[in-house]
């Protein structure tokens, strides 16, 4: 049994998420941690909200709330929502915590100590309408790089340019609007990144089996320009954890918080220990899970996370870790994606464009989505959601070849042996060769998995499940049925076990489908297919079934129609 530590970035608590951020991060990680969970492997999968931060506050006062009680609210529902797709944390937590504030005070103070905090004179932009220093977030303006006219002060989400407040054309407040700003002068924390730079770039160049896409990004902010910069670690706010040295004040930072891309990956470690804590478990709990040297040396850590959070998570983060000069434990893994784009342009939570996660389940169930996304993964570059593409997906492969199978083969066997396995007949050539088919996608599915190639995986899975109709297909019960009842026993028979083996195999992508075929099939046994020939005797004759109900309802063009016009991309 090997140990797997698994996060997939937290998202920001500012509303509900959309299918995009699903699949750029959590819902991949889900397959991971239920696939190795699957394997007998023993897993962590940790997420939480990330809610400090201007989002935060921008979203707490446009709904007219505190923001303590705004993020407690909106935890609730992305909980909740994550629940409805299957998502199977260990844990979903919350970077407000107080183990997320203790931990923070302590990497900074850690950090301090080896040398690796700069106190910085800066000049920050001050909104006089607002009465108040704007962090970059709060001021929105022209992208100089691309034009786009609401580009953030800190990055463009359009075209990814890290940026500050003042490289912006024609900036403006994001509470009010107003363009009366200046510059004034104000004092802050920095990492000292740079300092770090050698060591970073021989950790990136060691990960020779990680995506290129994690690499290219990463080696970019590493050495393009004038390369890795120190990074701004504390903000002008109210919300946020407070700037402490350890448990020691900050001499001169009174007032002041933690800029969230600090104290939000730290979220993954103090998540951990809000699991822990809650189930009265000893710190040991969740240092094995953090602490090279308290038993972390023998974990597999991987992350997950769409393109845009790569910096953070190849840098920012990992300097922490370093820096702090303790023996934490560094991610091994970083699967990254490209963006899923939505009928001809992008999600876009702050511009409220596209599907989001509650929209979507309140029209189709969990499964229809988590496939057509896992399978559609923007891996090697970015991909697009239509509503033309998902209808195809999901009628061919979920209802027109697994959903058939299933309840072609249960309604014949109840037709004619009952509601229970029949027994009789031995394995022929064709059944033989069936088994060494399945062997063979079967070890192919486990390798793109093991390697988290999730197209490659999702494609490996829909050709195990072609395999069973063609053989149904071929054999054709209800042919031999007719003049050899005891060989087309067998074959219903075989056909029966592939059913549990089926829901075994897809439970990491469509759990809620897999668990109805247990059900139907009346077993809790999710043993892994090791010997293939064994898996497919597992339910032995005389073992009952029921038929289920339609697995797959196949998805209509007047429903299609209708979800093109009602979800053209725009929530008020």
């Amino acid at each position: 049994m090997t140990r797997h530590l698994i996060t997939s970035a937290i998202p920001y608590i500012n509303g509900i998420k959309h299918l995009g951020n699903l699949v750029g991060s959590q819902l991949p990680a889900d397959l991971f941690a239920r696939y190795q969970r699957a394997r007998g492997n023993e897993v962590m999968f940790i997420c939480a909200t990330d809610e400090h931060g201007t989002p935060a506050e921008l979203a707490a006062a446009k709904a007219g709330q505190p923001v303590d009680v705004f993020c407690a609210e909106m935890h609730a529902v992305q909980a909740d929502i994550a629940r409805g797709f299957g998502l199977s944390f260990d844990h979903f937590g919350r970077s407000s915590s107080p183990q997320n504030h203790a931990l923070t005070q302590h990497f900074a103070g850690k950090l301090a100590e080896n040398g690796l905090i700069a106190e910085v004179s800066e000049r920050q932009v001050y909104s006089n309408a607002d009465g108040r220093f704007l962090p970059d977030r709060y001021i929105e303006g022209t992208c100089p790089n691309c034009g786009y006219d609401k580009a953030r002060g800190d990055q463009c989400e359009n075209c990814t340019k890290q940026l500050d407040p003042t490289d912006l054309i024609d900036p403006r407040s994001a509470i009010s609007g107003s363009t009366d700003l200046e510059v004034r002068e104000t004092r802050h924390l920095y990492l000292r990144q740079s300092a770090l730079k050698d060591q970073l770039a021989a950790w990136i160049d060691s990960k020779t089996d990680w995506p290129i896409l994690t690499t290219s990004i990463a080696r970019k902010w590493l050495n393009d320009g004038e390369g890795l910069q120190d990074r701004g670690i504390t903000r002008d706010l109210d919300w946020g954890v407070p700037v402490r040295k350890g448990d020691q004040p900050w001499p001169g930072m009174e007032g002041k918080v933690f800029y969230v891309w600090f104290d939000a990956p730290i979220e993954y470690i103090a998540a951990t220990k809000e699991l822990t804590d809650a189930s009265g478990q000893p710190d040991a709990a969740w240092r094995r899970w953090w602490r090279t040297d308290e038993g972390a040396s023998d974990v597999t850590y991987t992350q997950f996370m769409g393109k845009d959070n790569v910096p953070f998570h190849t840098l920012s983060f990992p300097a922490t870790i370093i820096g702090s000069g303790e023996p934490w434990k560094l991610v091994d893994y970083i699967k990254s994606f490209n963006y899923l784009n939505y009928d001809g342009g992008q999600f876009s939570t702050s511009q409220g464009r596209g599907v989001f996660m509650d929209q979507a389940l309140s029209i189709l169930p969990a499964d229809y989505w988590r496939w057509w996304l896992l399978s559609h993964a923007p891996e090697s570059s970015d991909s697009e959601f239509t509503w033309e593409n998902f209808q195809a997906s999901v009628n061919k492969d979920l209802a027109d070849v697994l959903g058939n199978f299933v309840s072609r083969i249960t309604k014949f066997c109840r037709a004619k042996f009952g509601e229970t396995i029949p027994e009789g007949g031995a394995y022929g050539p064709e059944e033989t060769a069936l088994i060494e088919a399945l062997a063979t996608r079967i070890r192919a599915y486990e390798t793109h998995m093991d390697a988290i190639e999730v197209r490659k995986a999702a494609a490996e899975l829909r050709a195990i499940w072609v395999l069973g109709n063609e053989y149904l297909q071929s054999a054709a019960p209800w042919s031999t049925f007719k003049t050899d009842p005891v060989k087309a026993a067998m074959q219903v028979r075989l056909g029966l076990n592939l059913i549990r083996l089926y829901a075994v195999l897809s439970a990491p992508f469509i759990p809620f489908a897999a668990d109805a075929m247990l059900a139907a099939m009346r077993t809790d046994d999710r043993g892994w297919p090791d010997d293939v020939t064994a898996a497919l005797s597992a339910l032995p004759a005389g073992h009952g079934f029921d038929v289920p109900e339609v697995l797959f309802a196949k998805i209509t063009d007047e429903a299609r129609a209708d979800w093109q016009d009602r979800f053209k991309g725009v929530r008020s």
